[in-house]
């Protein structure tokens, strides 16, 4: 399990600002830094290093996976970059901003939602009453099913719950097997019949002797 580094986010506009910002901590900005953020600035939402390795897609310039990595690590030690991980794949990173944000994952379409974190604060209070805990949905989500999922499954849910009854009710309307009268086998009814005859002679022989 990864752990995202405690450090204040450091909002910043624009490249030159983040070059402002590691000057000031004996840093600079090279070349594979500034590309990186490019492509984040570039980005709609968090992303792989790999897809900014591959310039998003052809949209920025491509840059050294491992370069990608560096610069990644050390803009985050900065505070400029986030980074999370939405289910079971790689972290996807993006630009820091004022106010964290925390994201919601639908399991089943992956959908990303970003979420204020004001928005989560009732949620956080009421895990901290209660455990003991000062969660955070920023660097793991809060995973589960988005509305159109969720009623989906609702659906799903449904239809199988009918499929049940309706498997039920035509059980109960068979006659059970169990209370039907057993039907003798031609072997058995040969048998009576026999003894049937033999009896009604030995009746008869009887009527003679008297």
């Amino acid at each position: 399990m990864t752990f995202a580094p405690r450090i204040p986010p450091l909002p910043l506009s624009d490249a030159a600002g983040v070059a402002a910002a590691l000057r000031s901590r004996g840093g600079r900005l090279t070349q594979p830094r500034r590309q990186v953020l490019e492509a984040l600035f570039a980005a709609d939402g968090p992303v792989s290093a790999e897809y900014l390795a591959k310039g998003l897609g052809g949209t920025t310039t491509p840059v050294e996976l491992t370069s990608v990595y560096r610069a990644l690590e050390n803009l985050e030690q900065l505070g400029v970059v986030r980074h999370t991980h939405f289910g079971h794949g790689p972290g996807l990173y993006a630009l820091a901003r004022s106010r964290e944000r925390e994201y919601l994952v639908c399991e089943q379409c992956d959908r990303v939602t970003a979420v204020d974190s004001a928005l989560l604060d009732p949620i956080r209070e009421q895990l901290r009453v209660s455990f003991g805990y000062r969660a955070r949905f920023s660097h793991f989500p809060i995973v589960g099913l988005c509305d159109t999922c969720a009623q989906q499954h609702r659906a799903e849910e449904e239809q199988l719950g009918q499929s049940e009854d309706e498997r039920s009710e035509q059980s109960e309307g068979k006659p059970s097997e169990q209370n039907e009268p057993a039907q003798p086998d031609e072997h058995t009814q040969q048998l009576h019949s026999h003894g049937h005859r033999a009896h009604s002679h030995a009746r008869r022989t009887r009527s003679h002797e008297h």
